[in-house]
Parts: C-alpha cells; structure tokens; sequence
C-alpha cells in the first residue's frame, strides 16, 4: 500500500483558516425578508403551495438541517376534505417532498382533532398527497392542496354560527335529511 501523499506546507494554514471560518460562521437561513415567499418555496421542494394559510406572517428556513419556523397573524381554521386548524406558530423539518417533526397543525375527525405530524407526496409526482396523523397515513387529493387559502376566524365558519351549521360539519348530513332537522330544530 502507497503512503499518503504529504500535503504542500503552505497548504495547511490554508484548510486550517478555511475550516475555523466555515465552523465559526453561523448556520444560513432563509426568511421572508429573502426573495421567495413561504408559497414559492414549496413548489421547489416538490410540495403543493396551498399546504399553509395565506396569513403567514413571516418564516424561517434553516440551510443545514431543514428546520423552519412559520408564524401566522393569528391561529385559523381552513376548510379541505377535513376541517383543518393552524397555530400561530407551526414548526417542522423540510425535505423534498415531505414535511416531518411537524408540530402546529391539527385536523379534525368526528368530534377530536388530531395532530398531523408528516406530510408526504410522491416521488416522482403524483394526484396524491399523504398525511400522518399517529399511527394512520390519510391519502388525499393533492388539488385541493394546489391553491392558497384565506382562514376563517373559527368553527362557525362563514356566517354559519347556528346549531344546524356546526352539525352539519360534524356528520356532513345528506340534503334530504337537512331539511327534516330544520324542521326538528324549529318546533
């Protein structure tokens, strides 16, 4: 076996200030100060934009690990295929073509809400998106995820603070049986 080959001496002083530099520096991150929006950058990680409210505020992005931090104006609730809730303050660690260690968004099923702790779509793309909530993986329609949201203030949603309108989201209650609980409802 050769032995290694000695580096020039003038070359040492030159990885040795190269090293300290790179280590003493601190870790790069992006934020909304910079010239992509929290709705560009995840297209470029192969996410739909319309995963987070249009009342993000402000967001970090760190370049070494992928950890992020997105602040909203205020917490809110978005309506997909599933009643959706956002903290104020939602963190994770990005990748292409997922969002793990997520912590801030929950979704409600019946009457629980529940965590979502990943985000997932395929490589190479597909019509799909994947949550994970605990132990579950939820397959969805990505398009419904392609377009940013506006928040509703709360539960009640737009206007429809009655009784019927919160049981309605609840068990999404066919049309022919709408009217027959109006009715209970009223007399």
């Amino acid at each position: 076996m050769a032995p290694f080959p000695k580096p020039h001496p003038g070359l040492i002083p030159i990885l040795l200030l190269l090293l300290l530099s790179t280590a003493a520096s601190p870790s790069l991150s992006l934020s909304s100060d910079s010239s992509a929006s929290v709705f560009e950058l995840l297209p470029k990680y192969g996410l739909p934009s319309g995963l987070l409210p249009a009342s993000v505020s402000n967001y970090t992005l760190s370049a070494d690990d992928g950890r992020f931090v997105v602040v909203l104006e205020k917490p809110c609730y978005i309506q997909f295929e599933y009643l959706v809730y956002y903290e104020t303050r939602i963190t994770g660690k990005l990748s292409y073509g997922a969002i793990t260690e997520l912590k801030g968004i929950q979704v409600q099923r019946l009457f629980f809400w529940f965590d979502v702790d990943e985000i997932r779509v395929d490589l190479p793309p597909s019509d799909s998106i994947y949550f994970t909530v605990g132990i579950i993986n939820k397959k969805l329609d990505v398009d419904q995820f392609q377009n940013v949201h506006s928040c509703r203030d709360g539960l009640s949603g737009s206007g429809s603070g009655s009784c019927l309108g919160s049981l309605k989201r609840v068990i999404q209650l066919p049309s022919p049986l709408e009217e027959e609980i109006k009715m209970l409802l009223t007399e």
